[in-house]
């Protein structure tokens, strides 16, 4: 099969390499999308150690594909079967995993991070993390799944109340992160950005208010106008900075709560007064993925088209074309999500919010 291997930082290769052999307890998929996700950038640049330390791999995440086969201890999963999969590998025998707190598995890892994902025709993955996608969800959305399963996790731990006020740094997923906060009653949401296109579908989608960076250099003091000089009640940052990081944190009331979400280098640091947490009583809190149950959420929430995805989708590209789109998505700031496929041959570019389909 071919896949795009990242042999090194820096270096993906296009080449030909062997089917996944699959054992009892695993399925083989057939890839039909794969999003790009804002962490492949940091994986392709050698951003993060334990990452690097599994190279040379086939990365990819944000999947869904048709099962091939079926290992025969496989149940409720057949071949033919549309299928996303939750990509966290976790030992369920570890001090966290029998707490109840399987993302801090101390030997936690993740399909298309730590081992081969979905830049490639096929891959493996455990029966026991298959999913059945139902038809009325359509192909494009398909491919939300796994960053929505993210986004439900962080509003989970945020757990915003009703009637809270919210902010959002970061206009790509942050705009799901946005409608999520929405759905519980955020009022207002305030969306932060440097892009005007992606702040319009942020308006249209979820923001009360948008902040664009560009036209007011100073997002914390916009933050309190709008908060009446208080704060907000709520901020999750999805960018993935530390400036932002710091932002964020001067952006809440005393009593708020920070969701950490963006993902930044194990050297990137910040710099909070403590005196913050004491006197101000300000909270931090951290969510790494979904799992497990998100993932039904997730499908259920697309599938009664309670989230549409698909108008932040900006094109989809051959699988040979991934390096390539992985810097266009860092000089064009229009593109918000760039879907990759193992079974088209050009580039199909889409308006956003003007074309969906259920299939290629």
């Amino acid at each position: 099969m071919k896949a795009m291997v990242l042999e090194e930082p820096k270096k993906f290769v296009y080449k030909d390499v062997p089917v996944p052999e699959i054992d009892d307890d695993e399925v083989l998929i057939k890839v039909k999308y794969c999003g790009i996700c804002g962490s492949d950038w940091g994986s392709y640049n050698g951003k993060y150690a334990d990452e690097v330390a599994c190279l040379p791999i086939a990365t990819g995440h944000e999947f869904w594909g048709v099962v091939e086969r079926a290992g025969k201890n496989s149940q409720g999963i057949q071949a033919g079967d549309r299928v996303a999969c939750d990509i966290c590998l976790t030992c369920g025998v570890c001090y966290h995993c029998r707490r109840g707190e399987p993302l801090l598995c101390s030997a936690f890892k993740q399909i298309g991070i730590h081992t081969n994902g979905a830049f490639a025709e096929y891959l493996k993955a455990p029966w026991r993390n298959c999913y059945i996608v139902p038809d009325s969800v359509d192909d494009y959305s398909a491919a939300f799944i796994e960053p929505l399963t993210a986004c439900i996790n962080a509003s989970r731990k945020m757990n915003c109340e009703l009637g809270a006020s919210v902010v959002i740094i970061g206009a790509g997923l942050g705009i799901i992160h946005g409608a999520l906060a929405k759905f519980r009653g955020a009022s207002p949401v305030i969306v932060i950005d440097s892009q005007p296109t992606r702040l319009a579908m942020a308006r249209k989608m979820c923001a009360d208010y948008v902040i664009d960076i560009t036209k007011t250099p100073d997002p914390v003091a916009e933050v309190l106008r709008l908060t009446n000089g208080v704060g907000a009640d709520y901020v999750l940052e999805a960018v993935g900075r530390s400036e932002t990081y710091d932002q964020a944190f001067r952006m809440l009331r005393r009593g708020g709560k920070l969701e950490a979400f963006g993902i930044c280098s194990d050297d990137d640091l910040m710099r909070v007064p403590p005196v913050q947490f004491v006197i101000h009583e300000k909270k931090v809190g951290g969510s790494c993925a979904g799992i497990s149950h998100d993932w039904e959420v997730a499908i259920g929430l697309l599938q009664y088209k309670r989230i549409d995805p698909r108008p932040l989708i900006s094109m989809i590209v051959p699988l040979n074309e991934l390096e390539t789109a992985l810097h266009e998505l860092q000089q064009n700031k229009n593109l918000v999500k760039v879907l990759v496929s193992p079974e088209i041959g050009h580039r199909i570019m889409l308006q956003a919010g003007k074309e969906a389909c259920h299939g290629l």
